[in-house]
């Protein structure tokens, strides 16, 4: 029996009394790769808020490692990294700074770090490719390299669950595809993980699981089952066209707007 390490059951929540997700069940079996998608607005990040027991809840259950997550208590086994849009990068800290915040749980009663604790940090900058940034101002980080070091933070902590909020947005495609080649080589080592993008055409390259999510869910399943022109369109209220590889029907592009010079066998 497959054992569900995430357990969302009917949330509905949100904030000011508004709802933002109604009657959401997901589930995540121990060792997923999930990714969330839909329109901004949709509900993506409330619902990593929710694994985090950081959203206010009015219906529904959220269930992390067997435990009930309740409102204003994380689950400990869980690691999070935020939109890179949403950190002060002006704040006076150090890439090395930053990834200790990840520590301080294993760090004791001592109010510094040991000498384990930055041999744990420069393993952790060393395995993301950014070793000789340590003493670096986070301010003077790439989009890239900014989105690495949280990582390293959440990393550092030892996650048997890591959340990521967008961590493809406003990087070049090719620190993009590393970056996913990083979570899936953490994933094939156990860590599930669950992120939110707007990169259609890239998670379906890499993800096996994801979920169209519009205030509720709208489908959720294999990429090759879920990105369809049907689904899409229902998930970001726009006519949505789907071009897949007409030798091996994987998906090419998922675009707004009518089809183009493809041939009418290999859009959706």
């Amino acid at each position: 029996m497959t054992r569900h390490l995430i357990d969302l059951d009917g949330v509905t929540g949100g904030y000011g009394g508004k709802p933002v997700l109604r009657d959401v069940s997901v589930r995540v079996p121990a060792g997923g790769f999930v990714g969330i998608v839909g329109p901004s607005g949709a509900g993506k990040t409330s619902l990593l808020r929710a694994i985090l027991g950081m959203l206010p809840r009015t219906a529904g259950t959220v269930i992390v490692s067997g435990r009930p997550v309740d409102y204003g208590r994380p689950p400990v086994s869980v690691g999070y990294v935020p939109q890179v849009a949403t950190v002060d990068w002006t704040f006076p800290v150090t890439v090395e700074d930053v990834v200790l915040m990840g520590r301080v749980r294993r760090m004791g009663p001592m109010p510094w770090p040991s000498r384990a604790d930055r041999r744990a940090v420069a393993e952790a900058l060393e395995r993301l490719g950014i070793g000789g940034l340590a003493r670096r101002h986070i301010h003077d980080l790439s989009g890239g390299q900014q989105q690495r070091t949280f990582l390293a933070r959440a990393l550092i902590a030892r996650p048997e669950v890591l959340l990521l909020d967008e961590p493809t947005v406003s990087v070049d495609p090719t620190t993009r595809d590393d970056i996913l080649r990083q979570l899936v080589a953490l994933n094939r080592e156990g860590v599930t993980i669950v992120m939110t993008t707007h990169e259609l055409n890239a998670i379906a390259a890499h993800l096996p699981w994801v979920v169209c999510v519009e205030g509720r869910v709208v489908a959720q399943g294999k990429p090759a089952d879920v990105f369809t022109g049907p689904i899409l369109s229902q998930t970001f209220h726009a006519e949505m066209h789907v071009i897949r590889d007409p030798a091996t029907g994987t998906l090419v592009a998922a675009e707004v707007g009518r089809p183009g010079p493809f041939g009418s066998q290999e859009v959706e």
